[in-house]
């Protein structure tokens, strides 16, 4: 007589059904309102031009934008200067503060994009990761600390923010305009954090797969 299988048949094997991209839609969905674009500008459609030949695309945040030229224009003017112009902060630095405030906010659109930016910048996609996870647990200097405990602060409790918090940052080598560069950059992601989170603003599927 045959012996039987001690094992049991598993019953009702689950099976996994194909599922689509979680960013299926992000590239055309952008924002949860019905804003339909206005036309560009001459000086927006040059940006935008310049934004698909140096990105390969248009960021969703400008699209989102594109429905008022006057805000459109306004947000660009505004981000750029705190991003790229001249700073005694470094281009990373900054964007490790964008990424730091995001995190703590937990808005998807900045940590997405920001975090590809800390990724492509300093060329360590691990870092770009611990300032998506949590700053605290990166191997940061003394001043990249300094600098990110300061902005967390900032966007968490303001009111608490003190002589001594700047002190800190002095003696960690920050210049008094480093300072107001650390804080102009720490607020302009609050209020961008918030404006997408009120339009359910989605980034770039293309950011996702960047610098890894």
């Amino acid at each position: 007589m045959p012996k039987r299988n001690s094992r049991a048949a598993p019953a009702n094997r689950a099976t996994t059904a194909p599922r689509s991209s979680a960013t299926a839609d992000d590239d055309t969905d952008i924002t949860a309102l019905k804003l339909p674009p206005a036309p560009l500008s001459p000086e927006m459609a040059a940006y935008f031009r310049k934004c698909e030949e140096k990105l390969g695309f248009v960021p969703n945040v400008l699209k989102a934008y594109s429905f008022d030229m006057a805000k459109l224009g306004a947000f660009v003017a505004m981000y750029n200067d705190l991003m790229l112009a001249p700073s005694g902060l470094s281009k990373l630095e900054r964007e490790m503060i964008a990424v730091a405030v995001s995190a703590y906010n937990r808005c998807y659109y900045c940590l997405v994009a920001h975090g590809a930016s800390v990724r492509q910048l300093s060329g360590d996609p691990v870092l770009g990761e611990l300032m998506v996870m949590n700053y605290r647990a990166a191997r940061l200097t003394r001043r990249e600390r300094a600098m990110l405990d300061f902005a967390v602060k900032l966007a968490a409790e303001p009111w608490l923010v003190e002589e001594e918090d700047r002190d800190r940052l002095r003696r960690s080598g920050f210049s008094d305009r480093d300072i107001w560069d650390i804080g102009a950059v720490a607020s302009f992601f609050n209020m961008s954090n918030r404006m997408a989170f009120a339009t359910d603003m989605r980034p770039n599927s293309a950011y996702h797969a960047q610098a890894r």
